[in-house]
């Protein structure tokens, strides 16, 4: 199985997938040091450093991808968070085109690479889907990324699209933007989640995994948080 994944530097969900799969990875946080290390310990087959947003960059990676491959998942971008009516402009509309942007690229780059019934999977988050101060920007880019899937499941079909939608998940990343609080975070996660632990990086790959080995699933996306929108 030949499998390629897009991910953040600081996002601990694509290298566990990647080891779980041993294959070639896409670093979108252009740190080719950090890619080279990974590479060595999970034996990816090739690595490409790049910024994955840019157009002409994704592009040419997909091209320089041997044929055929497997599947593709993405777990790079993340959603701009502030009120709306403070931010930017030019923020604003990254906000609620970036993440959206990025899956019909590479949904375009990966149409002639990925072979039936392989899949694209890409990563988006639970968290902003209700209306909330302050969330304006990340809640309409949340609910309007599983309606863009389900669409292109349709236009690249038999290649399955799917999307994985997860809540807190402990990874670096958390733990970059939590600081002191982290701990606090998981203790409040392990008494108030209806599994009593907290979601991490293998729960994400297993998920990840499941969705690339059944076939028969496309078009829909599937949340991992371990029933946080239940309690919260």
């Amino acid at each position: 199985m030949k499998a390629t994944v897009i991910y953040e530097v600081l996002l601990q969900i694509g290298g566990l997938t990647k080891l779980r799969l041993s294959f070639c990875a896409a670093n979108s946080g252009r740190n080719p040091e950090r890619l080279k290390q990974a590479a060595l310990e999970l034996d990816a087959q090739r690595t490409a450093a790049f910024d994955a947003k840019d157009p002409a960059s994704l592009h040419s990676f997909f091209q320089d991808l041997p044929t055929p491959i497997d599947h593709v998942m993405v777990t790079a971008g993340a959603p701009h968070y502030g009120p709306p009516l403070e931010m930017p402009p030019e923020e604003a509309r990254r906000g609620l085109t970036e993440h959206l942007l990025l899956a019909l690229e590479v949904a375009r780059g990966a149409a002639n690479k990925v072979r039936p019934p392989g899949s694209l999977i890409f990563m988006g988050g639970t968290g902003a889907r209700r209306p909330r101060a302050g969330l304006g920007i990340a809640s309409t880019a949340t609910v309007a990324l599983p309606t863009l899937i389900a669409n292109l499941a349709l236009e690249l079909a038999p290649i399955r699209v799917n999307l994985i939608a997860a809540g807190f998940v402990d990874t670096r990343l958390s733990a970059s933007i939590l600081g002191d609080d982290l701990d606090k975070r998981r203790d409040e996660l392990r008494a108030t989640l209806p599994i009593r632990r907290v979601v991490g990086p293998a729960d994400v790959a297993a998920l990840a995994v499941h969705i690339m080995s059944n076939t028969a699933l496309t078009g829909a996306t599937y949340d991992i948080d371990g029933g946080q929108q239940l309690v919260s």
